[in-house]
This record gives structure tokens, C-alpha cells and sequence, in this order.
């Protein structure tokens, strides 16, 4: 359990005491963060939550997560869930949205959250592939959610498209306010460029709803042919039919087949999202959010590109991916210090921020960042409602 913990959620304090405790050097980077952006338009577009169906609420999590038969699989669990401040797996659901109320809650200058739902995996056929599917948010319990605490979340639909229904399920949740869509393909079974979707591509633009879909390496995914489906060039059929795109954590982990290349050589994931955002004709369609960028196994020249580049800064928005900021093991201040990121006399004092509030240290922390050797940094603009989006 020792382990478990130093692995996920590594807390020291709860986030209510932070604003009483915190020490003056961590309260100033509080305060700096905090003092060139407009709360009012402050937004995380990229928060999680999950559960295991208790209290009925509808989220399911794969059955190999909850046995030792698995125990990757199950390890892997435990320590998301020690992350989340879960404890007793029979109030899961409960106990991850209280945490994650507690934490936004004692964020002085908070904005909006958005709380995304999460489809199950789907065959081309349009059934259900339970097997493959490793969690499901239903988009009833994100609106419900948010509901109750309107101040602090917003909600973000999940609709497969290859489901039958995909159409009218888009059309449902838009009548209900939903604005933007998530997708992660590797692990839903997607392939954006299938002509199949088209249907629901012009659905989407007439509607107005944004994408909001992962690219890259995901690491909840194992097979090799799913990988493939977090390929940023994918994304070019729903750019080309209008649909506004948000590429999560800017493709920046793992290769994949450069599309354009008659050889098929494989290609970074990040020069692909590069490319994308480099053709003319996605002009004010393509974005990127920096969620996890910060990871340890992130760092480097993705990272330095998004902060080196001004050209890219209108293009891109903000996520924490939470709770992924409030894993012990992938937050590592020492990397982000010795590579230039940091100056070193802020390390200390941002952990001691991650004690108290991990989703207000990934916020922080974000805003220290440099580039190495200069003292460049992600303008505030980033971290607002970026307005060529719309929502």
C-alpha cells in the first residue's frame, strides 16, 4: 500500500488547508500564476472522471482492472484510483467526484473545468466491444455532475461513431447544451478517417461541436493496430469537412506511419500534429491542448516547441488530464529542472503545492515553465477560453 501510494496519490495535506499552510514562496507562485489571467475565462477543457457503477451512476471500468488474475492491469487501477482519493471501492464514484469538488473548489481563481465522458469501445458494426472497452463515462453522469456544481464544471459529451444511433445521440446532447466531443481512438476503436463517420462529421459542423480527440501513444492501449488509430493525419477527414479539432497533449508521445510517405516510414506523433496545424487549408480548425505534456516522459522537444513557438501559442489551449497531474510517479520536478524547464529554487516549492492541490500545481507549474536557456514562457492567453474555438 506504501507503495502504492508514493506511486499514485502521494498528498500531504487536503486541499482546504492550503491557503492557511502554504509557505510565502509557494504562495507567490500561486500569486503570479494567478494574477494576468481572467478567472472568468480561466477553463481546463481536458478533466477526467470515472467510477465503477456504485450508487448506480452508470460508469463501468474493464473486469480485468479489478482482479489479481491481471495484475498490471489491476496494479494500474489502484493507483489511478489512489490518485483520485479513492479509498472505499464500494463509494468510488462518489468518493473521485468529491475529491475532484474539494480541489477545484480551493482553487482561488478556478474557471471552469470540463468534464468529459468517455464512449465504450465499438466495432465497426456498430456493437459494443466490452472486451476492449477499458472505462465508461456515460454523458448523463458528466451533465449531471456539472449540474450540481454549475460554478465549477461543464460537461463534454461522448458519442462512438460508428454507433447506430451516433446521429441522434449528438443531436440529444447539443439540445441539452453539450458543445464539445470526446474521443480517444485508440482505446474506442475509431479510425477518424473512415468514411463511415462522415455522416456524423457533418452532423458535428452543423451543430457547431468541437473535437476533442487524443493523439499519440496511449498507454491504456496494448495492441499495436490500435495504436495506429491515434495517428494525427487520421484527423484530417473531420478537418476537411469543417469540424473544429483539438488534439490532445499535441500528439506528443510515440510514432506512428507519416500517411504521406509512399515508404510508410514512421514519424514522431508531434511532427504529424505539426504538419496538421502547418497546412493552410485547417486554418482556425486544429488545435492542440498541452495536457501531460509535462510528464517525464513527455519532456523535451515537443514540450520546448509549444513554448518556442508564438505562431502556435493562438492554436493551442489548456488541460490537466486530471487525474493523471495527481500520479506521483509521472510528476517529476527534478527532470523539468535539469533539462532548463525550471529554475531549481522552484522545485521545492511546487511540490509542496502538489500536496495540497495536484490540479492547482499542474496549473502553476505550467506557468513556470520556460524555455530552457531563455525566459520565454507559455503566454496567458493559453490558459483562457480560446475564442477561434467558440466554446
Amino acid at each position: 500500500m506504501c507503495l502504492l501510494k508514493h506511486a499514485g496519490g502521494a498528498f500531504t495535506h487536503p486541499p482546504e488547508e492550503l491557503k492557511d499552510r502554504l509557505s510565502r514562496k509557494a504562495s507567490d507562485l500561486v500569486e503570479a500564476a494567478c494574477a494576468d489571467v481572467d478567472p472568468a475565462r480561466l477553463v481546463d477543457y481536458h478533466t477526467h472522471v470515472a467510477g465503477v457503477g456504485a450508487g448506480g451512476t452508470g460508469n463501468e471500468v474493464n473486469p480485468k482492472m479489478r482482479t489479481w488474475r491481471h495484475p498490471f492491469h489491476r496494479a494500474r487501477f489502484a493507483v489511478y484510483l489512489s490518485a483520485a482519493g479513492v479509498e472505499d471501492l464500494n463509494r468510488a464514484d462518489a468518493e473521485f467526484a468529491e475529491r475532484l469538488v474539494r480541489l477545484v473548489s480551493h482553487i482561488e481563481h478556478r474557471g471552469k473545468y470540463r468534464l468529459l465522458a468517455f464512449d465504450r469501445h465499438h466495432n465497426r458494426d456498430g456493437t459494443v466491444n466490452r472486451e476492449k472497452t477499458e472505462f465508461y463515462v456515460p454523458n448523463e453522469y458528466v451533465f449531471d455532475l456539472a449540474a450540481r456544481h454549475p460554478e465549477l464544471f461543464e460537461p463534454v459529451i461522448s458519442v462512438h461513431p460508428y454507433r447506430a444511433d451516433a446521429v441522434e445521440e449528438l443531436e440529444r446532447w447539443a439540445r441539452r447544451g453539450g458543445r464539445m466531443v470526446k474521443w480517444l481512438p485508440n482505446a474506442m476503436g475509431i479510425d477518424p478517417s473512415d468514411e463511415a463517420c462522415d455522416p456524423f462529421y457533418v452532423k458535428m459542423k452543423e451543430l457547431g461541436l468541437v473535437l476533442l480527440s487524443h493523439g499519440g501513444e496511449e498507454k491504456a492501449v496494448e495492441a499495436e493496430e490500435d495504436q495506429r488509430l491515434g495517428n494525427p493525419l487520421l484527423l484530417r477527414r473531420p478537418l476537411e469537412h469543417g469540424v473544429k479539432t483539438i488534439v490532445a497533449h499535441c500528439a506528443s508521445l510515440g510514432e506512428n506511419e507519416d500517411l504521406d510517405d509512399p515508404g510508410r516510414g514512421r514519424v514522431h506523433n508531434f511532427e504529424l500534429f505539426l504538419r496538421l496545424v502547418e497546412d493552410g487549408r485547417f486554418d482556425g480548425l486544429v488545435f492542440g491542448d498541452i495536457s501531460a505534456m509535462t510528464q517525464f516522459n513527455r519532456i523535451g522537444r515537443p514540450l520546448s516547441t509549444v513554448i518556442e513557438r508564438e505562431d502556435l501559442h493562438g492554436r493551442l489551449v489548456n488541460g490537466s488530464d486530471y487525474p493523471l497531474p495527481a500520479i506521483n510517479v509521472l510528476i517529476r520536478a527534478k527532470p523539468l529542472v535539469r533539462a532548463g524547464y525550471l529554475d531549481a529554487d522552484e522545485a521545492t516549492p511546487l511540490r509542496e503545492i502538489y500536496g495540497f492541490n495536484p490540479l492547482l500545481f499542474d496549473y502553476v507549474l505550467k506557468r513556470r515553465l520556460k524555455l530552457p536557456g531563455t525566459n520565454k514562457r507559455l503566454p496567458p492567453s493559453l490558459f483562457e477560453s480560446n475564442p477561434a474555438l467558440g466554446v
